[in-house]
């Protein structure tokens, strides 16, 4: 298998040399291989809608358009995967719409505490415009926009005891993605937020460098944090999604045909990815309950109230405030 570092090393002189463009055109009979990454284990909705993306690509092209998809982080950090991309040096990345708030400011409107009442609202903002004008967005620091995918309710998860009210957080040091807006959130209910990549939570919790994260059932159960972390916690503080992004270099090299194609067929794998979602979001919260994870609802009422203030400042802001105000039309 390849390791990242190898994979870096060889694709570092494609992405600085001013013929990469042209060297990597694609004619109407060359094959073309797309490498694609995401952190997620291989059965994970977003990789399985990713490697539906190749398949489908594969079919309609006759073989010469595929994607190669490097799971579970083999690539490295979402961080990293984002600049990679960028410069050329892979092709896609499925990442966190967390990990994007700082450079590509639509997104935090994506990511404000409960500014999504459910997953169905997500869906139907993201549906109905939302997710076109933040895929746009993109296009200003050399990525294109693919997809957005859902991830259902992110929560709160620890080893210390359960979460009702914010009090409950108070002195606990809690992972979160490196975002303004989930540090300044976590602060704000009284935690000690840890910005830290998905692969150290385990090991965090485990060597007492953290007492717990947030995030969504699939990915609790699947990074198998529920190993570590006995206390779940529903918030639901957060919807924010997944986004499948493509070097804008990656993108115009393609010929007009096959750029269309591959857009028509990212955006069809949403409906792909929310299959797999729907139909593994209850097979993993049994699986945590039958480990022994102890659950227990939250004063949501509370976490609101404590939110507001964080929620006014970035509602305000002359780039987030109408979209902010399209998805609550939405509710």
């Amino acid at each position: 298998m390849i390791s990242r570092r190898t994979f870096l090393t060889a694709s570092a002189g494609a992405a600085v040399t001013a013929s990469w463009a042209a060297a990597s055109a694609t004619s109407a009979t060359d094959t073309r291989i797309l490498t694609a990454t995401d952190v997620h284990v291989k059965d994970y909705p977003t990789v399985e809608a990713v490697r539906w993306i190749g398949e489908t690509l594969e079919r309609e092209t006759e073989g010469r358009l595929k994607i190669r998809l490097y799971h579970a982080g083999q690539l490295g950090r979402e961080s990293e995967a984002i600049d990679m991309a960028r410069y050329g040096a892979i092709d896609m990345t499925r990442v966190y719409s967390g990990a994007l708030n700082n450079a590509f400011p639509l997104t935090q409107a994506l990511c404000l505490p409960y500014v999504f009442d459910s997953v169905e609202h997500l869906r139907r903002a993201m549906d109905e415009g939302v997710g076109e004008e933040v895929l746009r967005g993109f296009e200003k620091r050399e990525l294109v926009g693919l997809a957005i995918y859902d991830s259902g309710a992110r929560c709160f998860y620890n080893t210390r005891r359960p979460i009702q009210t914010p009090a409950d957080l108070h002195g606990l040091k809690i992972r979160v993605p490196a975002s303004d807006i989930f540090i300044r959130m976590m602060r704000m209910f009284g935690a000690n937020p840890t910005p830290l990549s998905l692969g150290e939570v385990f090991s965090g919790m485990e060597t007492h460098m953290i007492d717990g994260a947030e995030n969504n059932m699939r990915s609790f159960h699947s990074s198998r944090h529920f190993e570590a972390a006995k206390y779940w916690s529903q918030s639901e503080h957060s919807y924010a999604p997944d986004v499948l992004l493509i070097s804008r270099r990656s993108f115009d090299s393609l010929s007009p045909a096959d750029r269309q194609l591959l857009l028509e067929t990212a955006r069809q794998s949403v409906s792909v990815m929310r299959q797999h979602w729907d139909e593994s979001e209850s097979a993993a919260r049994k699986a945590v309950i039958d480990y022994g994870v102890k659950m227990n609802d939250v004063d949501i009422g509370a976490f609101r109230t404590v939110a507001e203030p964080l929620l006014a400042d970035y509602t305000q802001r002359a780039d987030i405030a109408p979209l902010y105000r399209r998805i609550r039309d939405l509710a």
